[in-house]
């Protein structure tokens, strides 16, 4: 995935984002590139939104 495919207001879940970044970490061998490092940060800021829409929709 590149970091382009990666959009505001994703309606994927948490636990699905968190399930990409895990599998990028792996992939990377712990050690990610500027291009992967650019995708995890994509990654993070999305996952931070889901889990903000989760915790509103459960209140």
């Amino acid at each position: 995935m590149s970091p382009d495919s990666v959009f505001p207001g994703s309606v994927r879940s948490a636990a699905e984002v968190n399930e990409q970044i895990r599998a990028l970490w792996l992939r990377a061998g712990g050690s990610l590139s500027a291009s992967e490092r650019a995708e995890y940060e994509l990654l993070v800021v999305e996952w931070a939104e889901a889990i903000r829409g989760e915790i509103i929709e459960a209140a």
